[in-house]
């Protein structure tokens, strides 16, 4: 059996170049493994072997994403690796993305790829047709279970040489892709068997799956904005100098409510970002580029706006489950209510 020759993408992080300092860096080729290349080459032993590592900045690949993909397609065409490795990318959203578009120019080459990702990454839900995704955890702490699930699947497809069957049987995520099999029992029948099933309160499998999308109904514009109270809310993560109610730089478990009274502006000596999914340096040096309390104050005081609300509300948005942005939200959306604020203005990063 030939080696597979394989090509990897990673991160400045996982390309051991640096943190999110590095994240503007472009895109450069190196040879061998890099960082978890390494142990993805000594558990895929005699079957396969990293032959070139590709690394890029996060930010950069995302602000930059037709020319990185160029450069990236160049460079798989002049290696003609017979598979592309992708991250794993956990829930960190950027690098989701990044390892997406990774995957998308391999499938325009018909180069397979195999990936990691936590199912509420944004980078799966809009790139799992190009890439085979393995379920990971939302952090890097779960490499020691991402590496493995990975490198199975990787076998496999070598095995199979590149015939996989469904997903429940191979241990990859949904892909959307449906294709037409032959079975033993009419359609007629099995949907009789699942309503029947339904209908008894028993487990059934549907066998077309049909998307949950969460609606929401936009409320009514404000009537007249120059006499109505707005709040602010971030997921930007600014906090008071200290972070005194710890929120955490991924993953936040929590939110804070801050008072804005008496305070015109925000400064680096009186707030700070905790977030740790982009580059921290100005919204430190300014956070009011995150949160604009100086523009709201002016506005105020311009009678554009009727008052700015006392408090504001902070989380980090990075690596936050759903789950818990949504109970977030609910409870936030509640105080606001009761407080008699008529519109919000959500900030990000």
């Amino acid at each position: 059996m030939r080696k597979y020759k394989i090509v990897h993408y990673l991160n400045q992080f996982f390309g051991q170049i640096g943190g999110e300092e590095k994240a503007n860096i472009p895109p450069e080729v190196k040879e061998g493994p890099v960082g978890p290349g390494n142990a993805f080459n000594n558990a895929l032993g005699e079957e396969a072997e990293i032959v070139k590592t590709i690394i890029c900045g996060d930010s950069y690949f995302n602000e930059h994403k037709e020319e990185v993909q160029a450069e990236i397609k160049s460079t798989l065409s002049e290696i003609n690796p017979d598979l592309l490795i992708a991250g794993p990318a956990f829930n960190a959203g950027r690098y989701g993305m990044a390892c997406g578009g990774a995957a998308e120019v391999a499938n325009e080459l018909d180069i397979p790829v195999v990936s990691g990702i936590y199912p509420e990454n944004p980078g799966y839900d809009m790139y799992k047709q190009f890439a085979y995704f393995v379920e990971t955890s939302d952090s890097a702490a779960g490499m020691r279970n991402a590496l493995p699930d990975m490198v199975n699947l990787i076998k496999t497809y070598i095995k199979k040489d590149g015939d996989l069957g469904l997903p429940e049987e191979e241990g990859y995520l949904p892909r959307g892709i449906r294709k037409n099999l032959f079975v033993d029992k009419q359609g007629s029948k099995r949907a009789v068997e699942m309503l029947v099933a339904k209908l008894n309160g028993e487990d059934f499998k549907t066998e077309y799956p049909m998307p949950n999308f969460d609606r929401v109904d936009p409320v009514d514009p404000v009537k007249d904005i120059s006499n109505a109270r707005i709040a602010l809310v971030t997921s930007g993560g600014i906090v008071p100098k200290g972070n005194p109610d710890h929120i955490e730089s991924s993953s936040a478990s929590k939110y804070g409510k801050y008072s804005l009274e008496e305070l015109y502006e925000m400064s680096e000596e009186t707030h700070e970002t905790a977030h740790g999914g982009y580059d921290p340096v100005y919204a430190n040096e300014d956070p009011n580029c995150v949160l604009p309390v100086d523009v709201l104050r002016d506005m105020e005081d311009e009678g554009k706006i009727g008052k700015l609300h006392e408090y504001y509300y902070s989380t980090v948005g990075n690596g936050t489950s759903v789950a818990n942005a949504k109970a977030y939200a609910q409870e936030i959306a509640q105080e606001l209510l009761e407080d008699g604020v008529q519109a919000v203005i959500l900030t990000s990063t």
